[in-house]
């Protein structure tokens, strides 16, 4: 049997290798994180190579994500689909060794990591959903949830903020199942990072509830192996072990310096690095031996038939239970749910009621929260200005003990006090979708989507379902001023590709939106809501709705044969759009009102339906509470629109000010049909 030390550094060479073969990468961070990757993969992850989806899987998260050659080595030396040839394309075109490791095109890559404090934020979400589908199907006798999630973190992901959010948050749920094994090498691309970076980490963690392993020889793996055996005891709190280690370790010129962080090492230092680690293997080449001890395939399927043997006595003893935790972590929704988003919206169009679309959000989630246990609601510190509790949902907590308390008919807490953390909030979302089992959605106010950007643009970038609830959309939040106003948040979320963004005029919208989010398997969702009154739009047809926009009203509805224009409105302007419509007609002109609640799900739609909202030939002119630059690609005449901040004032006020009148949309079409 190849020893330890050949087995971490078949790692360090397939990491030099493949970064000099690609002219680009961080061959530092694989190279000192070998023998942890030993240690972990060695003797305690629970895989199976031949099925990287298996449920009960441990998840890995390589948090400082630049150093994607330690997972890539992995992976293919333990038997993932990953052939030496993909090493030999790292970082090429349509490879699967992307720069930074990618969830869906890598096998047994669990998140997509590289900006970095997010990895770790994601496993904490992994962590989160692990203890909850335990308390929630484990029963005596028959665990079929159990496992751990691991993450190596490196200093950067430490220095960044959002690592303070999700550190608290495990500590404060007590994810005993968490693992973090922190590469503390002292080197970032600045160099030492003693002159800038002075927290005592350990303190820190401890501070937030953790159990901290300190200074552990992070190239000893025997020692990493024991450190990692003692944190699988933790009762009640996450793990941190501090493992000392030396960036690039191998290189004799390199090890311990920015220089071998992000670039290759070059051919006369790997053939030095070479005799240094007594590796005599030609570049890519790993000896027969070393594969035989690292090969995890025939374990891996032994692993997974035991917990097969003990799935079917948990399916025989409890069958529902399992054809549920099944369904869930496939993913699948409930067979009923196109009649219970029908029912949901027919009930919305019926009641016809005036009130926010925030609270026309939480009438949805009232009947969609019942009807999906998996649904896991939360708000960043404003639970009762975003309204993602239910009846179904009470508060999740844990007691002293960290067991997740369970209400009087023995369910779990569905609804998550994040506190005031965002981005943190928003990237455990992210790793709660990527485990499976629940679907995630939290709240906050529109202006603060920029604090959650980044973590929203990689669910999109993930194609995951996460479902974001931003109240206060416009100046309508009133007196509280332009720091809290949005104004360009609407038109940059829906720049992010893969992202679709609502922005619903009354209840029935917003519960089509509420179940169009729900519907798309592989794509987040934002919702953009109002915190003042929308009186509902009557329709003829709810269809269409979910096509991202439709024909509200035509000129007939208010005594006109003749359509001369078309207003394309959002969310609250919808009303500002009909009232406009009654104005124009007054003056003999008639007017189209498209609302257009999604922008992204109708740009999606077919050219002949798209042509039949808005007809080619017909003068437009959006209506919107904020930034106009997006709505010129409609070919609009003019935007009433916001390209300034907002103000502090009661909401009449400023709609007055700003011109977010009956009277001025009026007069700007009428005065865009007189240039047309």
């Amino acid at each position: 049997m190849a020893n330890q030390q050949q087995m971490a550094n078949a790692i360090r060479a397939l990491s030099m290798d493949a970064v000099q073969q690609a002219n680009s990468g961080h061959p530092g961070a694989p190279m000192g994180m070998a023998d942890m990757a030993v240690a972990l993969w060695g003797d305690h992850l629970q895989h199976n190579p031949t099925n990287p989806h298996w449920a009960n899987r441990d998840r890995f998260v390589l948090s400082n994500g630049h150093g994607s050659m330690l997972i890539y080595s992995v992976l293919h030396l333990t038997g993932y689909k990953l052939p030496i040839e993909e090493l030999k394309n790292f970082r090429t075109l349509h490879s699967k060794t992307a720069g930074h490791p990618e969830v869906g095109v890598t096998p047994g890559v669990e998140t997509t990591t590289g900006p970095l404090g997010q990895g770790i934020t994601n496993a904490v979400g992994m962590a989160l959903a692990e203890k909850m589908l335990a308390a929630e199907f484990n029963k005596d006798g028959h665990k079929i949830v159990s496992h751990h999630t691991y993450v190596f973190l490196g200093d950067g992901c430490l220095m960044e903020g959002i690592s303070h959010e999700a550190v608290a948050l495990a500590g404060a749920w007590k994810l005993n199942k968490l693992i973090a094994l922190y590469d503390d090498n002292g080197i970032s691309i600045d160099g030492q990072v003693a002159p800038w970076f002075i927290d005592n980490t350990p303190q820190r963690f401890a501070a937030c509830g953790w159990n901290v392993i300190d200074a552990v020889d992070g190239h000893d793996a025997a020692a990493v192996s024991k450190a990692i055996a003692a944190a699988k005891h933790s009762a009640d709190k996450p793990t941190l072990i501090v493992c000392k280690t030396a960036i690039g370790k191998g290189s004799p010129n390199r090890a311990g310096t920015s220089k071998a962080h992000g670039e290759p090492l070059g051919a006369e230092e790997i053939k030095l690095t070479r005799e240094a680690l007594g590796w005599t293997a030609e570049p890519f080449k790993i000896p027969k031996d070393i594969y035989v001890d690292w090969d995890a395939k025939a374990a891996g399927k032994a692993r997974e038939a035991e917990w097969n043997k003990a799935f079917a006595a948990y399916k025989a003893a409890f069958p529902a239970q399992a054809k549920e935790f099944v369904r869930r972590m496939k993913g699948d929704l409930p067979k009923n749910f196109n009649q219970v988003a029908f029912d949901a919206v027919v009930a919305a169009h019926t009641k016809g009621e005036t009130v926010a679309s925030r609270k026309a959000s939480q009438l949805a989630l009232e009947a969609f929260t019942a009807a999906l246990p998996e649904m896991l609601g939360g708000s960043a510190d404003l639970t009762g200005s975003n309204l993602t509790n239910t009846k179904s949902t009470p508060a999740f907590r844990v007691d002293l003990a960290g067991d997740v308390v369970k209400t009087e008919d023995g369910k779990i807490g569905r609804h998550i006090n994040y506190g005031v953390r965002e981005f943190g909030m928003a990237a455990i979302m992210n790793g709660v979708a990527l485990h499976g089992g629940y679907i995630p959605y939290g709240g906050t106010f529109l202006t603060f989507s920029d604090y959650s950007r980044n973590a929203i643009r990689m669910a999109a970038l993930m194609k995951q379902r996460v479902i974001h609830v931003f109240t206060h959309d416009s100046i309508g939040l009133g007196e509280d001023g332009p720091t809290h106003q949005s104004i360009e948040h609407a038109a940059s979320l829906r720049l992010i590709p893969g992202l679709d963004v609502w922005r619903p005029a009354d209840t029935a919208e917003t519960t089509v939106a509420w179940a169009v989010a729900l519907q798309n398997a592989h794509r987040p969702s934002a919702l953009l809501l109002s915190r003042q009154n929308l009186a509902y739009s009557p329709k003829s047809d709810l269809g269409d709705i979910s096509r991202g926009a439709y024909v509200l009203s035509e000129p007939e509805h208010v005594g006109i044969q003749k359509t001369h224009g078309v207003i394309i409105a959002t969310g609250s302007e919808v009303q500002l759009a009909l009232a406009a419509q009654k104005l124009l007609a007054e003056r003999k002109i008639g007017v189209r009102v498209v609302s257009m609640p999604s922008t992204n799900v109708f740009d999606r739609q077919d050219t002949e339906y798209k042509q039949s909202v808005l007809p080619k030939g017909l003068p437009r002119v959006a209506v919107e509470m904020g930034s106009t630059d997006g709505w010129w690609k409609y070919g609009c005449a003019a935007v009433v629109g916001i390209d300034t901040y907002g103000e502090s004032a009661p909401a009449p006020v400023l709609f007055k000010h700003f011109g977010f009148t009956a009277e001025n949309v009026a007069d700007t079409v009428h005065a865009a049909l007189l240039k047309a």
